[in-house]
């Protein structure tokens, strides 16, 4: 079944840049379309960016011109790069497979979305 890892997290100083993997296992990823989500405190949880299959991607209004979604699919991972942390970046971040990658976020989710366990970013000086 579908099974994913996010790693990469931690504290990081807002200016400052990390990049997070999310490694699939038992299945192929190449056919997937991934994403990212992240939840701050006290919020909803939210989609950040997504990339399907043909490596057409989206983001969020909030993350544009800062953070980049790819994909290794020799290494079954897909990564985010995040550049110029605000503070209001801080959540924990998580990644997910089979997605409806839309412009949209809130059409992201599916019915058999697997999630993984998320990973935390603080933002923080």
């Amino acid at each position: 079944q579908l099974h994913v890892v996010e790693s990469g997290g931690g504290l990081v100083q807002p200016g400052g840049s990390m990049r997070l993997s999310c490694v699939g296992s038992g299945f192929t990823l190449d056919y997937y379309a991934m994403a990212w989500f992240r939840q701050a405190p006290g919020k909803e949880r939210e989609g950040v960016s997504c990339i399907n299959s043909r490596e057409g991607t989206h983001y969020v209004d909030s993350v544009k011109g800062r953070f980049t979604i790819s994909r290794d699919n020799a290494k079954n991972t897909v990564y985010l790069q995040m550049n110029n942390l605000k503070v209001e970046d801080t959540a924990v971040y998580y990644c997910a497979a089979s997605v409806e990658c839309l412009g949209n976020p809130d059409y992201w989710i599916k019915p058999d979305i697997a999630w993984g366990q998320g990973t935390q970013v603080p933002v923080s000086s």
